[in-house]
């Protein structure tokens, strides 16, 4: 069955949503020390370049252009997924505070 663009762009909204109420008021300190909130952003990470990938298979109407660095959120995803010895947590911080907001933005004028 084909994705729904509509439906990709939901989730990769959801998932940044969530990423932001997760970090909210934490600081990496906070980060660092919490596996399980770790593990929640590595999810939702995974969410949305997946989503970004199977947007990019399917997107006829370009709306991926739009999307700022969207194959290195989707090359994110592939260290996140496969690279997971490697993944650097400031790196992952360093994502989640800096450009999660800037790519709900832009998903959110879709």
């Amino acid at each position: 069955m084909p994705h729904n663009p509509q439906k990709l762009l939901l989730d990769i909204s959801n998932a940044c949503e969530e990423i932001m109420e997760f970090i909210g008021g934490k600081s990496i300190a906070d980060f660092k020390k919490d596996r399980i909130l770790q593990l929640a952003l590595e999810r939702q990470f995974e969410i949305i370049g997946e989503a970004l990938y199977r947007l990019d298979r399917i997107d006829h109407d370009n709306l991926i252009e739009n999307i700022p660095e969207y194959s290195k959120i989707i090359g994110f995803r592939n260290v996140i997924a496969h690279g997971y010895d490697i993944l650097d947590l400031d790196v992952l911080w360093d994502f989640a505070k800096g450009r999660v907001p800037e790519l709900l933005e832009k998903i959110r004028n879709y």
